[in-house]
C-alpha cells in the first residue's frame, strides 16, 4: 500500500480533510485525521499516532491500523478473559507483542502473580505510554508486570513449563511477525506452557483474511489436541469480523461449565465493557459458512 495520509476535497470549496487510509486486498477503512501527534521510522516499522475526528487516538504501524481509543476494549478483552477465564486458576501470563499496553491492562484485572509482555519494537513502548494513557492505563507500571524489549520468539525458547496462559498480541503474519506464525514457533510454545495451559492468537479477518485464519487453525491443530477460533467483531479492522485462535495441550475448554465462568467473573473486581459469559458462550459458535470451510 502507498502512504497513508493524503488531503482529499469532499467539496469544490476549500476545505480540505486529511485521512489515513488502511486497504487490505481491496477493502478500505478510512479515518478522519486532526492531527500527528507521533510518527517515527523504527528500525522495524513506521510508528505513528494519531488523533482522529471520532476514533479518538490511533496507533498504525507501516500503513495498518492497530488500535483506536473507541473500541480498543473489545479486541484486548476478548484476546484476555476468554483463555483467562477458562484456565482453572492462572498465574503466570506471557504476552507477545502488545506494546500499547491495552492486553496487560486486562490481564492485570485477574489475579495473577505475574504478567511478562515482550515486544520486538521498544519505540511501540514508549509512544504508547507518552500518548495512549487511555489505552493502557499504567498497567506498564504494575508491580506484577514485567516489560521486555525483545524478540518473543526467542524468548519462548528460554522457558519449559512456565506459563499458564501466553497471549500473542501481534500484527499480521508478515515481516517482524511472520515467525510467530511458524511451526518452529508453536512447538517451542508446547513446551514453555504447563499442562493445563493456554495459547490464544489473534488469527485475522474472516472475509478479509481468510487464507492466514485457516493457515493459523491448520498449523496449531497439529500441535495441540485442542484447538478452536471464536469470533468477534471490531469495527476498525478490515470486514470487522475478527477471528481468534485458542489452544490447549490437554485441556478440552468446550467442556468448562459456564457456571465456573459466571462465578469467576462476578467476583472480578473490575467490570468489563464487552466481555460477559454469555459473549464467551457465543464466540465460540461458528457461522455455517465457516464450519464448512475451515478444513479447506
Amino acid at each position: 500500500m502507498k502512504p497513508c495520509i493524503f488531503n482529499m476535497s469532499w467539496f469544490s470549496g476549500e476545505k480540505k480533510e486529511k485521512w489515513f487510509y488502511d486497504d487490505i486486498r481491496g477493502f478500505c477503512c478510512g479515518l478522519e485525521i486532526r492531527k500527528v501527534l507521533y510518527s517515527k521510522k523504527s528500525k522495524f516499522q513506521k510508528i505513528q499516532i494519531l488523533q482522529s475526528k471520532s476514533w479518538g487516538r490511533v496507533l498504525t504501524l507501516d500503513t495498518t491500523i492497530q488500535t483506536t481509543e473507541r473500541d480498543e476494549f473489545i479486541y484486548h478483552e476478548m484476546i484476555s478473559h476468554v483463555p483467562l477465564f477458562l484456565h482453572p486458576n492462572p498465574k503466570n501470563v506471557l504476552i507477545i507483542g502488545g506494546g500499547d499496553g491495552g492486553v496487560l491492562r486486562e490481564v492485570l484485572k485477574h489475579k495473577i502473580k505475574k504478567a511478562v509482555l515482550v515486544e520486538i519494537d521498544g519505540d511501540v513502548i514508549k509512544a504508547s505510554k507518552k500518548y495512549l494513557g487511555k489505552i493502557h492505563c499504567n498497567s506498564f507500571y504494575d508491580k506484577r508486570a514485567e516489560v521486555i524489549t525483545g524478540d518473543g520468539i526467542d524468548f519462548v525458547t528460554k522457558y519449559k513449563n512456565a506459563f499458564d496462559v501466553i497471549i500473542i498480541d501481534s500484527t499480521d503474519p508478515v515481516g517482524a511477525a511472520e515467525g510467530l506464525f511458524t511451526d518452529k514457533f508453536y512447538k517451542n510454545t508446547i513446551s514453555a506452557l504447563r499442562q493445563d495451559g493456554f495459547l490464544v492468537t489473534q488469527s485475522g479477518a474472516i472475509f478479509a483474511q481468510w487464507e492466514e485464519f485457516s493457515k493459523t487453525l491448520k498449523k496449531m491443530k497439529k500441535f495441540f489436541e485442542y484447538v478452536s477460533p471464536y469470533l468477534t467483531v471490531v469495527p476498525i479492522y478490515p470486514s470487522s469480523f475478527w477471528s481468534f485462535t485458542i489452544a490447549s495441550k490437554n485441556f478440552d475448554f468446550k467442556k468448562q461449565p459456564m457456571l465456573r465462568i459466571e462465578k469467576k467473573y462476578n467476583m472480578l473486581k473490575k467490570k468489563l465493557k464487552f466481555y460477559s459469559p454469555k459473549i464467551h458462550q457465543g464466540a465460540f459458535a461458528m457461522p455455517q459458512f465457516i464450519v464448512e470451510n475451515m478444513g479447506k
